[in-house]
């Protein structure tokens, strides 16, 4: 069989009636979030055989100390150490430490609903996808983060996959998380582990290409608790931003175009800072008035991208002053480090940047 049909519906064998079961999860620096994380693993409604690897890097905060006790008093936990922290490596020590025939990654910043792992399977065996993944739901306690969820949730926000905003099953270019058939990893090999940002998409990119359906399903519902602090968000969409322009070099058009909006945005934002600062110190006057008008037009698009956040903001339902406010600075904030951080990784690539905000 030739490898770009290795991964279709028909080649993929039938999924016992409870397939045991192999959660993953890359754990650094995450003592908040851990212990509700792996509760909600435990706490799966599934009937069929469970077992949680937990890649541990080298946190500097309890995350150890807590995965440790945890692991001590359920034997169903298993701990393996990546030395480097790194998610991919991460990802790559713990399917090796897995046993059975479906995996599921889960983040230290996430939370399963009970029934997660019962849809599942039933998506899974119901349409032959190699992989399937359902809604990122964000969440936030402080007004701050509820921002920030409420900015991942909109199409002004984040946008385009359906794993932010989809209502609807259907097909998709890539998963939140991902529940895979174990056959992805035993023709695919692992995450490419030179990608510290994105990885997810590239190994979905390889399954679409070995024949392999994505499949999205909004009843797989994932709580997500994104970053609490307004630097946090800022490295963490940079370091984004560099990573998906490494994909960009290294894929091409493979990539959706949607991709190339923050960067021209941060030009866009760019030009009109210029042109305002010859304005402001009188250097305009001296131009022919024809140039004098077309170079004002670079303020258009900015001006409409501002009246767009404001817009936003103001129909912002269900939250407080202080929650509107940081949404009204959240979303340029994605935008614009996203987008600086894509035009550093286009030029320069993405070498060794990685994301500080955990």
């Amino acid at each position: 069989m030739k490898r770009s049909q290795r991964l279709t519906a028909d080649a993929l064998p039938p999924l016992p009636a409870r397939p045991g079961v192999s959660y993953i999860m890359p754990v650094l620096n995450e003592a908040e979030h851990i212990s509700a994380a792996i509760t909600t693993i435990l706490d799966q409604e599934y009937a069929g055989e469970k077992e949680i690897v937990l890649a541990l890097g080298p946190s500097t905060d309890e995350t150890t100390s807590i995965v440790t006790t945890l692991a001590a008093g359920e034997p169903r936990i298993h701990i393996v150490h990546n030395p480097a922290g790194d998610t991919p490596t991460s990802l790559n020590l713990a399917i090796a430490a897995t046993s059975h025939p479906v995996i599921v990654r889960v983040d230290a910043h996430s939370e399963l609903t009970g029934d997660y792992t019962d849809t599942a399977i039933a998506v899974l065996r119901d349409t032959g996808a190699a992989n399937c993944g359902g809604l990122m739901l964000a969440r936030g306690r402080t007004p701050f983060q509820k921002a920030v969820a409420r900015a991942y949730m909109s199409r002004m926000g984040l946008g385009g996959p359906a794993y932010h905003t989809g209502d609807e099953p259907q097909e998709s270019e890539s998963a939140y998380l991902g529940i895979y058939r174990r056959e992805v990893f035993d023709v695919l090999g692992g995450f490419d582990s030179t990608l510290r940002r994105g990885q997810d998409w590239e190994l979905n990119l390889r399954i679409r290409e070995a024949g392999g359906r994505i499949w999205f399903d909004p009843r797989l519902e994932v709580t997500y608790w994104p970053r609490t602090t307004w630097r946090k968000i800022v490295q963490q969409f940079h370091a984004t931003g560099i990573w998906r322009a490494e994909l960009i070099r290294r894929h091409g058009t493979k990539n959706s175009w949607r991709y190339f909006a923050p960067p021209l945005l941060v030009l866009g934002v760019a030009a009109s800072v210029v042109e305002a600062l010859f304005q402001l110190s009188g250097s305009t006057r001296t131009w022919p008035r024809f140039l004098r008008r077309f170079t004002s037009l670079v303020h258009v698009p900015s001006l409409a991208y501002v009246a767009g956040i404001v817009t936003a903001a103001g129909r912002a339902e269900d939250c407080g002053r202080r929650e509107r406010a940081w949404f009204a600075l959240v979303l340029p904030t994605m935008h614009l480090s996203w987008g600086a951080g894509f035009l550093r990784g286009l030029l320069a690539g993405a070498g060794s940047a990685a994301d500080r905000s955990r």
